[in-house]
């Protein structure tokens, strides 16, 4: 029997974290968005939330994230 909780499928592990930091850090940066400020809190939780329900490519998270929050739309472009 494995109690670890590994093989649950909402298991966030360290891969998906370096994924999810990758893409905050990068919009925070081009939003100057300082990182500890109430819009990085938002900006992480929609990076968190989005992640889990599926968008797990980096490129496309990012624009994800940015399109919800409004950020960046131009380059988009």
């Amino acid at each position: 029997m494995n109690t670890s909780g590994f093989d649950k499928p909402d298991y966030f592990g360290a891969a998906d974290l370096r994924i999810c930091q990758g893409v905050f850090d990068i919009v925070t940066s081009e939003a100057g968005v300082e990182p500890r400020s109430e819009e990085g809190e938002r900006i992480a939780a929609i990076v968190v939330q989005l992640y889990r329900q599926g968008v797990k490519e980096p490129d496309r998270l990012r624009v994800v994230v940015e399109s919800a929050r409004g950020i960046n739309i131009a380059k988009a472009a």
